[in-house]
């Protein structure tokens, strides 16, 4: 014998819960949400290193920047929906807010768990029931009905909205589990692979730079020996690789074997380098190199790993350095390049690329169009977000649109 509800959530997420609080209410109608894991919004206690990013400042119009090539999906839900919405709802409920330099919006208690507690009391207020350690195993669609298998119980709804998540940070219960499901049911998933993640260079030459960061450094990216892609933004030094905002945001574009170029000094192009190069060298003739260099105010480590790189000893003076070794440091202060041994894997990533086909979503309520009364919203589905707030944006945003609408569905039909 199944347990029925009227709409059926998976997933106690940012997406789910807000779909819940949305949609709930109503005399009635019962809500219901399916966690796998035995509390809800793990992955949300996480983000911003538990600070939670809600989500960025200034206008929605800027939002559509950061979401790569799918951003026209999310126009319906921001056009209903804004960073302004979102922080009032949760500045109602008691919250206050500050805003960082880089635009970045948080709690001022800088604690995750305190928008996580406004979400369950909201849920908890309008009557939706979370079920706990309930490991969905499979869904089934029978006329007008969902039959939801778990590991222990059956559950039926009129309505159902998978918001699962994708596969980055799996420790938290997101293992991709509703690719499987929306598959089932017909959807195209397009292959999910790491986002905002760090990079890993072969043979990389700065693992002793650990922790150095560098500001609104310019990145571009080559493939075939051509350059496909630039962007800007802070870069940080790991042990093994590339991190930081600026390398994170351009990951969903970079694969394995391409050459990533760093321009340290803004140099509008090799030539200009070299150009400004010969003339700090012709002009300081009798210092040594390193001295001579440090007008570009880089740190000192780096610069000093540069000039190594460039094959100039520690005791070399401008005046008497080849021809080769100034081009070669010109192009290692303006377009040093690395290439990319492998990205950082589900476990280190930030959020998922890929997901549920959005060809098959509707972006005005995020129904189905292969199936009524079918809802996806949050990671699972192929669109992915900047560092910075937008991810969960997005999030909640789609949440609002699949939950006001089953609501006004169920309003009409009691």
């Amino acid at each position: 014998m199944s347990k029925y509800c009227d709409i059926l959530i998976i997933g106690a997420g940012p997406a789910g819960l807000f779909t819940a609080i949305n949609c709930a209410g109503i005399n009635g109608v019962k809500v219901a949400i399916l966690e796998k894991n035995p509390r809800a919004g793990r992955k949300l206690l996480i983000t911003g290193g538990g600070q939670c990013n809600l989500t960025h400042a200034g206008p929605m119009d800027d939002f559509y920047n950061h979401y790569g090539s799918n951003s026209r999906f999310l126009r319906s839900s921001f056009n209903r929906f804004t960073n302004r919405d979102l922080l009032n709802f949760f500045m109602e409920r008691g919250i206050d807010f500050i805003e960082t330099v880089e635009g970045k919006i948080l709690p001022s208690s800088l604690k995750a768990q305190d928008i996580l507690d406004v979400l369950l009391q909201e849920c908890r207020k309008k009557g939706v029931s979370i079920l706990y350690n309930e490991h969905v195993q499979e869904v089934i669609q029978k006329k007008d009905r969902f039959i939801v298998n778990t590991r222990t119980n059956v559950y039926s709804s009129k309505a159902l909205v998978i918001a699962v998540g994708g596969k980055s940070y799996p420790s938290t219960g997101s293992t991709g589990d509703g690719y499987k499901l929306a598959s089932s049911l017909g959807h195209t998933i397009i292959e999910p692979r790491p986002g905002l993640t760090p990079l890993y260079i072969y043979d990389y030459p700065f693992g002793e730079l650990a922790g150095i960061s560098l500001e609104n450094i310019e990145i571009t990216q080559w493939r075939n020996d051509k350059k496909i892609g630039t962007w800007r933004g802070d870069v940080l030094f790991t042990h093994r690789g590339l991190s930081g905002p600026g390398i994170l945001n351009s990951s969903r574009y970079i694969e394995p074997g391409d050459i990533v170029r760093l321009n340290f000094i803004d140099a509008p192009s090799l030539e200009k380098s070299r150009q400004e190069l010969d003339g700090i060298l012709t002009e300081n003739g009798r210092q040594l190199v390193k001295t001579a260099v440090s007008t570009y105010n880089l740190p000192r480590r780096l610069m000093d790993r540069l000039i190594s790189l460039a094959g100039i000893s520690r005791d070399d003076r401008c005046a008497h350095l080849s021809r080769d070794k100034r081009n070669k440091l010109a192009e290692f202060l303006s377009s040093f390049p690395m290439k990319v041994e492998k990205l950082g894997g589900f476990n280190i990533a930030m959020v998922t690329c890929g997901g549920v086909s959005l060809k098959e979503i509707k972006p005005n309520n995020m129904e189905s169009k292969l199936i009524p009364n079918l809802f996806f919203v949050g990671e699972i589905l192929d669109i992915d977000g900047d560092t910075g707030g937008y991810n969960l944006q997005a999030a909640f945003s789609q949440g609002y649109m699949a939950g006001r609408y089953l609501k006004s569905i169920y309003s009409v039909n009691i």
